[in-house]
């Protein structure tokens, strides 16, 4: 082979390794784009996952505690929210947030699957400081929950709202009328006691819903069903019938 043959076959060959390069780098984005999407979508679900772990050890601490919510309440209640670690401050004009799970009873006894829910609001006074309250909203009747869908409501607003009265046995509740529709329940370095939570936002969550459960899922169709195999829904609806 000449010189001129062994330049073409070395110009050829360079230009060859080039587009394979360039053909190697095309295809690794796109496979580069899908891991980093398969990734987020782990690390959100596993967001949300924790969101109803933590929402699980709220209510096997209230169930485990000296003073927890009457039984004579809990035979009525058709729907719980759960919020752990709400964040309740107060520098003059106080505010709280939080995030959590809400589920409904269905028509055969048993706890819906958890839909995710944001709490914010708002209030007015001279207390100065912030804490971390782990709450519990047990509601009378599930419509006020289920038709929220994807808005939300106000609470001590749109529905009445009070602290709850505390107690196991069900004399507990004997002076207590229960004519409100919600009742609230905080725990706070391991205080159990009602807190106000009127004039509070209660919206539902889109996004960790989509992440939890698939993007074309709604609110309602979540309240719907009971059927799911999550290990953390499981775990939470036995919390639930630990009450």
């Amino acid at each position: 082979m000449n010189t001129y043959h062994v330049k073409q076959t070395a110009v050829i060959n360079a230009a060859n390794k080039t587009t394979t390069m360039k053909m190697i780098k095309l295809l690794s984005v796109p496979v580069l784009l899908s891991a980093v999407l398969v990734l987020a979508s782990f690390q959100k679900a596993g967001k949300e996952s924790e969101r109803i772990e933590n929402a699980t050890k709220v209510l096997t601490t209230f169930a485990n505690s000296d003073e927890s919510i009457p039984q004579d309440l809990l035979k009525e209640t058709e729907g719980i929210v759960v919020i752990p670690k709400m964040i309740n401050a107060s520098f003059g004009i106080g505010g709280k947030r939080g995030k959590g799970v809400a589920t409904v009873k269905l028509a055969d006894g048993t706890w819906s699957n958890p839909v995710f829910i944001t709490l914010t609001g708002g209030s007015i006074g001279f207390q100065i400081g912030v804490q971390s309250v782990d709450l519990v909203l047990v509601f009378k009747h599930k419509g006020v929950l289920t038709k929220v869908k994807n808005g939300d409501f106000t609470i001590g607003g749109d529905i009445s709202a009070a602290a709850g009265p505390v107690g196991r046995s069900s004399s507990a509740s004997t002076d207590h009328k229960l004519e409100a529709e919600v009742y609230s329940y905080s725990r706070s370095r391991g205080l159990f006691a009602g807190i106000s939570v009127n004039g509070s936002n209660l919206s539902i969550d889109k996004s960790a819903n989509a992440n939890f459960y698939g993007s074309d899922i709604t609110s309602q169709q979540i309240f719907d069903t009971g059927k799911s195999t999550s290990t953390p829904v499981v775990g939470l609806k036995t919390a639930l019938k630990g009450l």
